[in-house]
Parts: structure tokens; C-alpha cells; sequence
């Protein structure tokens, strides 16, 4: 486990964003620096961290833990899929092919759960019984595994803006894809979320959910963005699950989930001004990214105290 101290130390050095004139058209989302070209897309995963769509701040070493992990991932997937990655010059740095991006966020869900008002729980808690075309049992609990994984496909919002969750046939009927390669992608994210929950398993974690991103490349299917990680998917020790949840008490949790109920239970689900996440929380956070790296990777994530902007230009632009 990475010493606490390490990740206060890197508090006041995190990325929060960067700004390079010379390497593209720049697009920011909510957590990556995009810097387009005409084959190829410089992707800078910063530091920032987002929850209930608004950026809220910084984690010690969150982007460096988000791409070691992904990369990870898009190697144990590539079996089933094709992805973007073209290399990684820097532990916070791809180069990526450019794509043309599908406008659906594929979600795929084993576990009843979530604290969003547009979570899966929260339509179950109000008594919805039909989730994005699914229909759900009466009688299930907060954090109940579903009788099968199930498919909950999102619009993919502006930044700033929410992410809607639909049917399938909703998306049909507003022309976002058709519905020959929406089975496709959901053949896929299948296949991807069954690995992860294989992979998870031989960790002794809970592969609870995730979401996939995809986009053509000369009329082939990518798998986009990043794959697996605590930032688009949620992870539980399984150890206690089954305890916790006769309890009904929350599992333990290895993912942005857990600073999402700190919002929650603040107060804040989206709407109004976010209370500033304290130094704890970043800590606490930044050690729950990396846990599960390590974990998966098998190997310690490397940690450098300091600014990570220059390093990165150098990368980019060794001569400048």
C-alpha cells in the first residue's frame, strides 16, 4: 500500500490542466486535455476528478493511475476489441488514434446501486420497474447483484451538461445509432464486462459496473477513452461484501463512488456550489486509484514528488 505521506506531498504538484499552444487543436473534458491532429489525438489524463458531471478538483497522482491501469486493461482486452492506444510516451500521456466517436455511452450493470438521482437505484427506490428497456424485479435491495448483468446505454452529455440514460430504442428514434451496430456494441461490452468480472474475481474485487466508449477508425471498431478504470467503473472488496450487504450496511469501496457518497452526505448531488473536497478525501482517494492499479498490474505504481506540467511538454516537444 503507497505510504499517505508520498500522496499528501504531491497535494500542492497536481495536474489540473495544461495548455499547449503547439500541439493541436485543444478539447478538455472533464478529466483529459485533448490535443487533436489530423491522424492522431495527444490525450493528457490530468489529475482532476469529476463526479455528478461537474469537475470538483485535484487527486495526488490520479491521471498517472487512470492510464497505468487502462493500459493494463486495453492489453488483457484486445482479444476482444480493437482500441485506440498507439503509445505512451509519459506515465499521464497517450497518443491515440483519432476516431470518430459513437455518441452513446455503453453501461453495463451487475449491481443494483448508485447514489446519482439518475442512478439505477434511485429509479428502482421510486418504484420504476422498466430501466433503459430492462425490466427489474420487485423486492430487490440497495446493492443487490441483478439476476443477470444488464445493458443501460447513456447519452454522451456536453461537459457541464447530464448524461441521459435511455433504451435502446430511444436512441433509434433520435437517429444517435442504428440498431445493427448497437447490438454490436453490446455484444462487445458484454464480452468486456464478463473479463472484468473474471479478472476482478482473481483479485478478490467486485466488478460492479462500467461504461465503454467506442468510435470508427476506418470502419473498424475502437474501444475509446479507457477502459476499467475507478473512474468509469465501480469496484468492491468481495471479502465482506455478502456481510455488509445482509447488514445493509455500504461495501467497501475502491473507486470514485466513495467520493461521490462524501458529496452525497454533504449535501451536494450536482445542483448548487460542490463543497471543496479536503485534503483527506484527496488522500484518501488517490490511495484507492492506486490500490487497485496495484492490484491488478501486480506491480507498484512508480511515484515521483512534483510538478508534472514540463515533464510532459518535454515529452512533446523535447527541443523547446
Amino acid at each position: 500500500m503507497v505510504a499517505r505521506d508520498i500522496l499528501r506531498q504531491q497535494l500542492p504538484h497536481t495536474l489540473e490542466g495544461t495548455s499547449y499552444e503547439d500541439q493541436g487543436e485543444l478539447y478538455r473534458g472533464k478529466v483529459r486535455d485533448n490535443y487533436i491532429k489530423e491522424e492522431t489525438i495527444t490525450m493528457v489524463t490530468t489529475d482532476r476528478i469529476s463526479a455528478f458531471d461537474r469537475v470538483l478538483g485535484t487527486v495526488p497522482f490520479k491521471g498517472q493511475a487512470l492510464v497505468e491501469l487502462a493500459d493494463w486493461w486495453f492489453g488483457e482486452t484486445a482479444d476482444i476489441v480493437a482500441n485506440h492506444v498507439l503509445r505512451r510516451p509519459h506515465p499521464n500521456l497517450w497518443t491515440v488514434r483519432r476516431c470518430d466517436p459513437i455518441q452513446v455511452e455503453m453501461v453495463v450493470r451487475g449491481y443494483l446501486t448508485g447514489v446519482t438521482s439518475t442512478s439505477i437505484w434511485t429509479a428502482y427506490e421510486q418504484g420504476d420497474r422498466d430501466f433503459c428497456g430492462n425490466e427489474l424485479p420487485d423486492g430487490m435491495r440497495k446493492h443487490e447483484q441483478l439476476p443477470e448483468p444488464i445493458i443501460t446505454p447513456s447519452t454522451k452529455a456536453a461537459q457541464g451538461d447530464h448524461d441521459e440514460s435511455v433504451a435502446p430504442e430511444e436512441l433509434y428514434r433520435r437517429g444517435v445509432i442504428d440498431p445493427g451496430l448497437f447490438r454490436e456494441l453490446s455484444k462487445i461490452s458484454m464480452q468486456l464486462y464478463h473479463r472484468g468480472v473474471k479478472r476482478a474475481a482473481e483479485q478478490g474485487m467486485i466488478f460492479v459496473d462500467t461504461k465503454y466508449e467506442f468510435g470508427i477508425s476506418k470502419g473498424k471498431i475502437m474501444l475509446m477513452d479507457e477502459v476499467n478504470t475507478p473512474d468509469s467503473s465501480r469496484y468492491w472488496l468481495a471479502e465482506d461484501y455478502e456481510a455488509r450487504f445482509e447488514k445493509e450496511e455500504e461495501p467497501r469501496k475502491f473507486d470514485k463512488e466513495y467520493v461521490r457518497t462524501w458529496l452525497a452526505n454533504q449535501g451536494f448531488t450536482g445542483k448548487g456550489k460542490p463543497p471543496t473536497l479536503t485534503d483527506d478525501i484527496r488522500v484518501e482517494a488517490a490511495s484507492r486509484y492506486i490500490e487497485v492499479v496495484e492490484t491488478f498490474t501486480g506491480e507498484e505504481m512508480p511515484l515521483e514528488v512534483g510538478p508534472i506540467n514540463d515533464s510532459i511538454y518535454h515529452v512533446l516537444n523535447p527541443f523547446a
